[in-house]
C-alpha cells in the first residue's frame, strides 16, 4: 500500500537531509533525503540549505514516490526511517529524471539547467 503525503519537518543542516513525513493509514512514517539526492533528483549540484525547501516542495511528488516505494519493498518496522540517498534516485527511468529532451541532440548527461543556456544562446554569441 503505498505511503500518503503528510507533513514537512524542514532542512536539517547537522545530517545535510531534508525531513518530511507520510502516513501508513493511521501511522506516521518518517523520511528523509540526502542534499545530495534532492541535487541529483534536480539535476543540479550545491544548493544552498536555505532554498532546501523550495527544492523539496518542486520535486515533492516525485520524492514521496520514492520514500514510498522503499517503504513497499523493505519490511515494516515501526518507528523505522525511510532514507533516501542518491543510488534511489539514479535506479529512476530517465523519463523521471531527463525533464527536458530534444530531437537535434543527444542525451549527454548534462544537467538541465546547462542545456537550457546552451538551446537560448544565439548562434552569434559562440563565436
Amino acid at each position: 500500500m503505498p505511503l500518503t503525503r503528510d507533513r514537512i519537518i524542514g532542512h536539517d543542516n547537522e545530517r545535510l537531509a531534508f525531513r518530511f513525513t507520510m502516513r501508513n493509514a493511521a501511522d506516521t512514517v518518517e523520511c528523509q533525503i540526502s542534499d545530495a539526492a534532492l541535487d541529483e533528483l534536480g539535476g543540479v549540484k550545491g544548493t544552498e540549505s536555505i532554498a532546501r525547501r523550495a527544492q523539496f516542495l518542486a520535486l515533492r511528488d516525485a520524492v514521496e514516490g520514492i520514500a514510498s516505494e522503499i517503504f513497499d519493498k523493505g519490511p515494516c518496522v515501526k518507528g523505522q526511517i525511510v532514507r533516501i540517498f542518491t543510488k534511489h534516485v539514479q535506479k529512476l527511468p530517465p523519463s523521471l529524471t531527463e525533464p527536458i529532451a530534444t530531437d537535434s541532440e543527444p542525451d549527454t548527461g548534462n544537467t538541465v539547467s546547462l542545456r537550457v543556456i546552451a538551446e537560448a544562446r544565439p548562434a552569434s554569441a559562440a563565436q
